[in-house]
């Protein structure tokens, strides 16, 4: 009676799924088919009836001026040089701005000008990728938010090829499966890494894993078992991409174990603006009796500036200098918004109670050619932020003739502070101690020997200059335009 049972139910459940799934199948093969029409009705005429191929672009801030825009121009600059009958489409929800103001913009800001016309297609719900709209499962609202998002896109304007620049993965599958796209994509840092995982394995407090989590071994676990469902979906959508670039050595291992797409795969490095730098004389120091140290990022917490000014702090106290020069701690960065600033005034803080603040000076959003001087004139570049994924302010600091001191980790690790043809070509430390030491040994080298580290960090940094990244970015995305 009970196998009975179990058939009369079991029979007409496989019957449903299989329908359901059919079902599924036909829907995704109706849409996908009716894409292709809008395809062909919204694609623009080209010269002598050959339609000219589309290239878009999925970067949602375009406007926003960073180091991740500058590959973004670098990279449609790139394929306007190469390629004729190639239109560059950019998907973004800029809308407070023209086409014109944004490709000012770029040139303004970059020194980057295009020798064709951009088409701007904006997107109106670019708020579904903000994480303020998401204060628990952030990633995962994100990564949603994002395939809403693509899914406007690809109903605006279905490409040919379709690159992701922005660190979207979620909607690969959406333009390679509906949009019948070729896919590819720059990954700048990946949404979730083994680091990620192993920090909350670990109950480890950081910026991006909350004390009250860490302080209880049942939200370890379940945010754990969180990650590692999102890692395994993030993997997935991931491999649907034909061609992947990234930004660094520590970029391209993680994007290895998760995606596990290897042969498609291969290191693109950024384009640092590094000839606006290297501009600047590189002379033998004339005053030993005032040394600046100079920090250039944003005050964001992953860059953790309250490090630069404990070991700071340390340096002055210890006195390991001999006849102790003066010295200065220059903070340069951008303040985006109001929890930045807040994040200055506790820094600000921090100096009066270690009492360093009259050796430690704070320059908010200045003026490049201000940045320019403090560089030129710096000895030590101090750049202290866990796993930085590249670091273009590293390879700047190095450009300008900085004797740099980086953590030993990520990009500056792997890739950027690493011997050049035998040569040393800057530091890496950890924590307090070690950066404290190092400071210590940097201005105790002479003046020679320092000239003689800058000159080979210099010579070092030609690797991430525009020109290296036309070349690897054209041999990486050749696959698509076959």
């Amino acid at each position: 009676a009970c196998f009975r049972l179990l058939c009369s139910l079991l029979i007409p459940a496989l019957f449903l799924s299989g329908i359901l799934c059919v079902g599924s199948v036909a829907l995704l093969w109706g849409t996908r088919l009716w894409i292709q029409r809008r395809r062909k009705q919204l694609g623009p005429a080209g010269k002598a009836g050959k339609r000219p191929l589309l290239v878009a672009f999925f970067h949602p801030y375009c406007n926003a001026g960073g180091g991740g825009e500058r590959v973004l121009w670098c990279a449609v600059r790139t394929l306007q040089k190469k390629y004729k009958n190639v239109t560059c489409v950019v998907y973004t929800g800029d809308r407070d701005a023209t086409g014109e103001d944004i490709i000012e913009g770029a040139f303004r800001r970059f020194n980057i000008k295009l020798t064709h016309p951009v088409k701007f297609v904006f997107l109106e719900k670019r708020y579904l990728v903000e994480a303020s709209l998401y204060p628990h499962f952030t990633l995962l609202g994100q990564s949603l938010g994002s395939v809403f998002l693509g899914w406007e896109a690809l109903l605006k304007c279905v490409p040919d090829i379709y690159i992701d620049s922005m660190g979207y993965a979620f909607t690969l599958p959406l333009f390679k499966y509906l949009g019948g796209c070729r896919v590819g994509c720059y990954v700048h840092y990946p949404t979730i890494s083994t680091d990620m995982l192993s920090v909350v394995r670990n109950q480890d407090t950081r910026f991006n894993n909350a004390a009250f989590i860490t302080n209880n071994p049942l939200f370890s676990k379940f945010k754990l078992v969180y990650y590692y469902l999102f890692a395994f979906l993030y993997g997935l959508v991931g491999s649907c991409s034909d061609v992947v670039m990234v930004n660094s050595s520590w970029t391209l291992n993680h994007i290895l174990a998760l995606w596990r797409a290897g042969a498609c795969t291969s290191v693109v490095y950024p384009p640092c603006d590094v000839q606006t730098f290297l501009d600047i004389p590189l002379e033998e120091e004339k005053s030993t009796t005032e040394y600046s140290i100079v920090s250039v990022s944003q005050f964001r917490p992953e860059k953790d500036h309250p490090l630069q000014i404990r070991a700071f702090a340390k340096l002055l106290k210890e006195k390991r200098l001999g006849q102790q020069p003066s010295l200065k701690l220059i903070l340069i960065g951008g303040c985006r918004n109001q929890q930045d600033e807040e994040r200055v005034n506790n820094l600000k803080c921090l100096c009066e109670e270690l009492g360093v603040s009259n050796n430690v000076m704070f320059r908010i959003n200045i003026p490049f050619e201000e940045l320019k001087k403090h560089l030129a004139e710096a000895t030590i570049g101090l750049h202290t932020m866990w796993n930085e994924h590249f670091g273009i302010g590293v390879v700047e600091c190095m450009a300008a003739g900085t004797v740099i001191l980086a953590h030993n980790s990520g990009g500056p690790k792997l890739d950027i502070v690493v011997p050049y043809e035998g040569r040393i070509t800057g530091f890496l430390a950890e924590n307090e101690d070690n950066y404290a030491e190092t400071m210590a040994y940097i201005l105790s080298l002479s003046p020679e020997k320092r000239l003689e580290i800058r000159e080979n960090a210099r010579q070092s940094v030609h690797r991430f200059s525009d020109q290296h990244f036309e070349e690897t970015f054209l041999l990486s995305v050749e696959p698509l335009f076959k």
